[in-house]
C-alpha cells in the first residue's frame, strides 16, 4: 500500500522527538487513509521518496458537461493491469497451444489453465446455457482483468482502481451493454422488449394496459439495479478492505504522541491484525472477481431465457 510504511515510521519518529502533538498526528494519519484510497494525478516512485506528476491537459466542454480526459493514478494502474494481464495470457496460450501443447502445462500456465477450464464450464456455460460459448472471452476477460487490478491494489506503492467507483460502474456499464444486446440479438426485438414492458400471461385485456404501466417502471429498474449492484460491491468490498487495515496500523497513535508511550506492545498487535487483513484481501481479490463475473454470467443467461 502506497507509502504507508514511510508515514508510519515518520509519525513515530515525529512523536517520539516531540516533534508532533498527538492531535496533529492523529489528524496527519487521517488524512492519509483517504490519499491512499483517493485518486490523484500524482504516484509515488518507490525507494526514490519523490512523486511522479502526471500530466493535466485541459478538460473538454460539451455544453454544460465537463470531461477531463488527464491520466491519474488510477489510469495508470489500469493499464498496467491491462497490460499484464494481456502478456500472461499470450504467454500461457503459447505454453499451452504452441511447440509444447503435446504435453501438460506446469506451474503458472497449468494454475491459469485450471481457472479458464473452470470459468468456461461452470460459470459461463452453466449460468448462460446453449450459446454460451460466445461469451466465453468476455467472461474471461473480465475475471483476470479485474484480478489483476484487485492484486495490484496490494502490492508495495500500488493503487487498487476497482477502489474507484468510476471504474467499477465503466466495468457495470459494459456487462450492461453486452448483457442486453445479447439478450436482443438472441429474442429479437419483440420478445426482448417483454423483458421491459412485462404484461404476465392469461390477464384480461382491459387488465394488460394498466399492468404494463405499472411493471414496466419496475422491470427496467431491475436491469438497472442488477449493474448498480454489480458497481457498488466491487468498489466497496476493495475500499473497505485498505481502510481496515489502515484504521489497524492508526492504533498505533492512540497510545499517544509522547516517546513513552511508543513500545513494542503499541504497535505490535495492530501491525500483525493488518497483516492478517492484507493476507484476507488477497482472498477477497480473487473472490470479488469471481463474484462480478458470476453475477455477470447469472444476468447474461436471464435475459437469454426470460422464463
Amino acid at each position: 500500500m502506497t507509502g504507508t510504511i514511510g508515514w508510519i515510521w515518520g509519525l513515530l519518529a515525529q512523536a517520539a522527538h516531540g516533534g508532533a502533538a498527538e492531535q496533529d498526528v492523529g489528524a496527519a494519519w487521517n488524512a492519509h487513509m483517504i490519499e491512499e484510497v483517493a485518486d490523484a494525478h500524482h504516484f509515488p516512485v518507490p525507494f526514490l521518496g519523490t512523486e511522479i506528476h502526471l500530466p493535466e491537459w485541459p478538460p473538454l466542454h460539451l455544453g454544460s458537461l465537463t470531461i477531463d480526459l488527464s491520466p491519474t493514478k488510477h489510469v495508470i494502474w489500469l493499464l498496467i493491469a491491462a497490460t499484464l494481464c494481456a502478456l500472461t495470457m499470450v504467454w500461457v496460450a503459447r505454453r499451452t497451444h504452441g511447440r509444447g501443447a503435446e504435453r501438460a502445462p506446469g506451474g503458472l500456465a497449468n494454475v491459469i489453465e485450471a481457472f479458464v477450464i473452470y470459468l468456461r464450464d461452470e460459470v459461463a456455460m452453466r449460468n448462460i446455457g446453449k450459446g454460451g460459448e460466445r461469451y466465453v472471452p468476455f467472461v474471461l476477460t473480465v475475471f483476470f482483468f479485474i484480478l489483476f487490478t484487485n492484486l495490484l491494489g496490494l502490492v508495495p506503492f500500488g493503487a487498487t482502481a476497482t477502489g474507484n467507483i468510476s471504474v467499477t460502474a465503466a466495468l457495470a456499464l459494459l456487462s450492461l451493454i453486452v448483457i442486453e444486446i445479447g439478450g436482443l440479438l438472441h429474442l429479437g426485438p419483440v420478445p426482448y422488449l417483454r423483458t421491459i414492458v412485462y404484461v404476465p400471461e392469461g390477464l384480461r385485456w382491459y387488465m394488460q394496459i394498466p399492468m404494463a404501466i405499472i411493471m414496466t417502471p419496475v422491470e427496467a429498474t431491475a436491469k438497472l439495479a442488477r449493474i448498480f449492484a454489480l458497481a457498488v460491491r466491487l468498489f466497496a468490498n476493495m475500499t473497505a478492505g485498505h481502510f481496515v487495515i489502515l484504521a489497524l496500523l492508526g492504533l498505533i497513535f492512540l497510545a499517544g504522541a509522547s516517546a513513552s508511550a511508543i513500545k513494542w506492545v503499541v504497535w505490535v498487535g495492530p501491525v500483525l491484525m493488518a497483516v492478517g487483513i492484507l493476507l484476507l484481501e488477497i482472498f477477497v481479490a480473487l473472490l470479488q472477481a469471481y463474484i462480478f463475473t458470476m453475477l455477470t454470467s447469472v444476468f447474461i443467461g436471464l435475459v437469454r431465457h426470460p422464463h
